[in-house]
């Protein structure tokens, strides 16, 4: 195969939509753009949720209520199976599961679950483990070691004045 034998998948590639090209093409007169009225025109855009003035939907509905997801503890979880790439005896933390490409991206911390077979004496670092996970690791020897979750600590608003000093 060499460069000039390359085609694009076929229904890859589509035809310019050329609008305004008489009636019959199906993107004549108005092209495609209705009637007339505010979108009808060049470079209008209406903001999503607007709704011409009436009040929005999103402001109509009341509020009510508190979301604990951002206070949520998240874990990334780690399946036992993928702990047996690490050689015998070895000492397996966040950095070497990090490391291993088993656990990427933000969390509070790393759970190790109990799927799959270890056939391995590990001793493992996390921030938990399932109840089966800690089980079949002690069952081969292995230990498994706590950490504390990590806090991700909420960002404080400033204060909209600074503090005055005492008048004397």
């Amino acid at each position: 195969m060499r460069l000039h034998d390359l085609k694009p998948r076929p229904g890859a590639k589509h035809r310019r939509k050329r609008l305004g090209q008489g009636e019959s093409s199906g993107h004549g007169k108005t092209s495609g753009r209705g009637g007339k009225g505010q979108t009808a025109r060049s470079g209008s855009s209406i903001r999503i949720g607007f709704e011409g003035g009436q009040m929005p939907l999103i402001r109509r509905i009341p509020k009510r209520g508190f979301n604990n997801a951002r206070h949520a503890t998240r874990y990334l979880a780690v399946n036992l199976e993928a702990l047996n790439r690490f050689e015998e005896g070895m000492r397996v933390d966040e950095a070497a599961l990090r490391g291993a490409g088993l656990a990427n991206g933000r969390a509070s911390g790393i759970k190790i679950l109990g799927d799959g077979e270890l056939t391995r004496k590990l001793t493992v670092s996390a921030h938990a483990f399932s109840v089966s996970a800690r089980a079949k690791i002690e069952a081969k020897g292995g230990a498994c070691e706590l950490i504390a979750p990590k806090k991700v600590q909420p960002t404080k608003r400033p204060d909209s004045k600074p503090a005055e000093a005492p008048k004397p």
